[in-house]
């Protein structure tokens, strides 16, 4: 195929995943990169790019999306008092350090491997977001001392794992310690920015093989995908946000859950060569 035909045949794809992205996260608050990593292996693998390090370049692209989108959020949240700083604060260094550790091994890992790694881990959070409780509760209050300890770089290096900022596993753990679902959607943004950004950094210098590559790829972080991504995103969730108000949320999460099975079953297919 001409590499203007192949140029054209891109841009087209990562606008359809943008918008795509952009509407669901406003209507059923699930974080862009859940849907945008699976999205972003598809369209590349389609176009050629299917390199060992192809899952490297949707993590580190995905996740550079997330700091502009995780600030927008967290400024938009604040202005109505809703993100809980003292969490934030408390809960920031052991999730930046999981987060560079994250980056590490992901950048040292085979791309079939990190293919296997996202799927169970989708399922675990399609599992949550199918059969999960409003009511379920393991604490009064966020852990402190040697619990905060233990559990924030798991969420950190978690979510470097699958390219995902902090929504996908900051706000069950929040809600299941009786945190209000609105101050925790609200902080899980600010979990966003501190996975994103020590993560993206280490990505920029992360070598990826040009003949692989997609175009316009600096370190792994796409930025073709970058700027269409983040574009069509702002455009988008606008109006997946009005679709929230209209209807009731709850079937289409199950739905969404079901969806999210399905994408990281067909990974986990492709991550063991089937």
């Amino acid at each position: 195929m001409p590499e203007t035909s192949l140029l054209l045949m891109m841009l087209v794809m990562l606008m359809a995943i943008g918008g795509l992205a952009g509407v669901l996260a406003g209507l059923l608050g699930v974080g862009g990169g859940i849907v945008l990593v699976p999205a972003f292996f598809y369209a590349f693998q389609t176009l050629g790019y299917d390199g060992p390090q192809l899952m490297q370049v949707c993590l580190a692209t995905s996740l550079a999306t997330i700091i502009v989108t995780s600030v927008r959020s967290v400024l938009s949240h604040n202005k109505k008092g809703a993100v809980d700083w003292e969490i934030l604060r408390g809960w920031a260094p052991g999730i930046a350090i999981g987060a560079v550790l994250g980056m590490l091994v992901a950048a040292s890992l085979r791309s079939a491997t990190l293919q296997g790694i996202f799927g169970v881990l989708a399922l675990v959070v399609g599992a949550y977001m199918g059969f999960g409780r409003a009511e379920w509760r393991l604490g009064q209050a966020m852990p402190k001392g040697i619990g905060r300890a233990l559990t924030s770089p798991v969420v950190g290096f978690l979510s470097v794992m699958m390219g995902i900022g902090g929504g996908s596993f900051g706000v069950p753990l929040m809600s299941l310690f009786n945190t209000p679902i609105h101050r925790a959607v609200a902080t899980a943004a600010g979990f966003g920015v501190i996975i994103a950004v020590p993560a993206v950094v280490g990505f920029l210098f992360l070598p990826i093989d040009a003949a692989t590559r997609p175009p316009f790829t600096i370190g792994a972080v796409n930025l073709v995908a970058f700027f269409i991504t983040i574009a069509m995103t702002l455009m988008t969730a606008p109006l997946g946000v009005k679709l929230a108000h209209s209807m009731d949320p709850k079937p289409l999460k199950r739905i969404f859950a079901v969806f999210l099975t399905l994408v990281a079953l067909n990974m986990l297919r492709k991550a063991m060569g089937w």
